[in-house]
């Protein structure tokens, strides 16, 4: 009869029975939206390969368990930010506090069709009670299948209109705004040659932002190149690349950067300092997010500090009671304020 029990997979049963895995997920936990031959093909295939000791005993009586979901989505390595691991942390701190588990699982990419299967299958079997994503696009496919089957889906950086489905959760920052304080302040100490490193645009903060540096930009009459705009991806590496392409471009040195977040600084100030340029006596420097080395780094960073520590309070805080109450008020949080932090990486000219 093939494998016995405990040695066969669910992918395996997806495979033999010419399924996804995810199907198989909804086969065991009964969802309503699969067809009656196809429900038939998988439940065949589980009796004679006895699948079922696979499956948590919580998952077989249809119980929901008391565990969240963190999926973090990034092409880089988590574990080389440390701000990465705080953001962690702090889910894991507040998850305790409502006597829930969190099982974390790193996405590197979402369009991968095998990631894409196992974190369905996680909520499909009921071994997560909703989930928390953390570094999606705004419009992200997998996301969006998770709240159209109705999980508990918390999201960090996400504005779409007309969606405002009650399982969606939501939390926000006022980040277009810092991004045109940021211009403004450098306008101040008399900057006007001043480059901007932005993030993605397929997000929801890359867009805000972008938004914030054209405000600021039009606000001050400023005539700044082309050259001098640029789109990344949010890290240090792209920082650094996109600082380097500055330096190289043929309109001179800016006096001041505006980076799309402090990772991104970061690798905006190695790029400078490889050219034995200072910081900032030569080129001025400002970030976003107040990064947790930003206050160590030399000159330390001036940015605007966003209170990680309350978006990922209030997610968790949201999905939690709506994996138990089935509602939540106010699902889709305004965005929070931002303070600024006036350190030594700027001067006047």
């Amino acid at each position: 009869m093939g494998k016995l029990f405990n040695e066969i997979t669910s992918q395996e049963i997806a495979k033999l029975a010419g399924v996804s895995r995810s199907t198989v997920s909804k086969v065991i936990n009964n969802y309503s939206d699969v067809s009656k031959e196809t429900y038939e093909k998988v439940m065949k295939i589980i009796k004679d390969y006895n699948y079922y000791p696979n499956l948590s005993a919580q998952a077989l009586k249809g119980k929901e368990t008391k565990t969240l979901g963190l999926f973090m989505i990034s092409p880089v390595l988590f574990s080389d930010d440390v701000h990465s691991d705080t953001m962690i942390g702090k889910v894991i701190e507040n998850a305790s506090m409502l006597g829930y588990h969190v099982l974390t699982y790193i996405i590197r990419n979402p369009k991968d069709t095998e990631a894409f299967e196992t974190v369905k299958e996680a909520f499909y079997q009921k071994r997560i009670g909703g989930g928390i994503f953390i570094g999606s696009e705004s419009d992200e496919p997998l996301i969006e299948e998770l709240i159209r089957e109705g999980f508990a889906i918390g999201i960090m950086d996400q504005n779409l209109a007309g969606r405002q489905e009650p399982n969606r959760i939501v939390v926000n920052f006022k980040c277009e705004e810092s991004s045109t304080r940021a211009i403004d302040y450098l306008v101040l100490l008399n900057h006007r040659k001043i480059a901007i490193i932005n993030g993605s645009l397929k997000k929801y903060s890359g867009v805000q932002k972008y938004r914030g540096f054209l405000e600021g930009i039009r606000k001050n009459n400023l005539d700044i190149p082309d050259a001098w705009i640029t789109y990344g991806d949010f890290s240090e590496n792209s920082g650094f690349s996109l600082m380097e392409k500055i330096l190289d471009s043929n309109h001179g040195l800016p006096t001041a950067v505006c980076a799309a977040n402090d990772l991104v600084a970061f690798g905006a100030i190695r790029a400078i300092q490889k050219r034995g340029l200072e910081l900032p006596k030569d080129i001025s420097i400002i970030g976003s997010d107040d990064h947790i080395l930003s206050s160590y780094f030399k000159p330390a960073l001036t940015t605007f500090k966003v209170n990680f520590a309350e978006i990922l309070r209030l997610l968790t805080f949201k999905v939690v009671k709506y994996i138990e109450e089935g509602s939540t008020s106010d699902n889709i949080e305004k965005e929070l304020e931002i303070d600024f932090v006036i350190r030594d990486s700027c001067r006047y000219i």
